[in-house]
């Protein structure tokens, strides 16, 4: 027997960026791979276990962040 993967949208901050792996169809919208908030996504894509979260960003663009989450710096 394999081992289900469940996930959750509780799993994720509700601001928090997170990609979708597949394509995600419900009833009123096709939901295609990207990064989405995690908001805007279905309850049914992280129940399937279509999202990721994304790895950490590193390098200059993280110093950019940084400083525009602080612009007084």
């Amino acid at each position: 027997m394999a081992i289900e993967r469940r996930m959750s949208r509780n799993m994720f901050q509700p601001g928090e960026v997170v990609e979708l792996r597949q394509m995600c169809f419900t009833p009123g919208r096709l939901f295609e791979p990207g990064k989405y908030l995690v908001g805007d996504l279905p309850d049914l894509a992280f129940e399937m276990g279509l999202v990721d979260r994304l790895p950490p960003v590193r390098g200059k663009s993280a110093e950019l962040d940084s400083n525009q989450e602080n612009p007084e710096a």
